[in-house]
């Protein structure tokens, strides 16, 4: 009977010290357990804030983009539309009637042919600016009206086309034009 006894025992202390060992796992495993969860729960809370600041740029880059893009083809039309104006105007220089030309050219010559000692004109202008001048008629220039005016050794020009007059006034008006028409 004493071997009974010892047996008996040491399973008892065997079965006391598996209930143990199992307790402190069962307790291991679910602190383990909890931990993943918290590490699982920081990990998406993480990954969401990034999502979320990932969308908020892309949002930010995507309307950058449009307004920039909106922008450009704005300034295309205005820059279009100035360019038509510009045109119109180059336009209604070549229509005028040929007395509100020859007075202008008149005008022209008579206030800068002392400055020169030749000069060229459109062919449509040659007869009408050798009629008003007395300088050297020295050729044709490609242009809607207006003189060139030049000096013996050709050093100084001055240019009195249409062309050149309405360029310059067009320029130093463009902003006056742009907001006139755009406000």
């Amino acid at each position: 009977m004493g071997l009974e006894i010892v047996t008996k025992d040491i399973q008892e202390g065997a079965r006391a010290e598996v209930s143990r060992i199992k307790t402190e796992a069962d307790a291991k495993a679910s602190e383990i357990i909890n931990e993943a969860k918290d590490v699982q729960k920081k990990m998406l809370g993480d990954s969401l804030a990034k999502v979320e600041e990932d969308l908020q740029k892309l949002h930010q880059q995507v309307i950058s983009s449009a307004n920039l893009e909106v922008k450009r083809i704005t300034l295309n039309k205005r820059k279009e539309l100035l360019d038509k104006v510009y045109s119109q105007t180059a336009e209604s220089i070549k229509s005028m009637p040929a007395s509100k030309k020859e007075e202008l050219l008149k005008h022209i010559i008579n206030k800068y042919e002392a400055s020169g000692a030749r000069f060229y004109s459109s062919k449509a202008s040659e007869e009408t600016a050798r009629k008003l001048s007395s300088l050297t008629y020295a050729g044709n220039v490609d242009c809607i009206g207006g003189v060139v005016i030049e000096n013996d050794d050709g050093t100084i020009r001055f240019d009195f086309t249409y062309d050149s007059i309405l360029k310059n006034v067009y320029e130093r008006s463009l902003k006056q034009i742009s907001d006139t028409l755009y406000g």
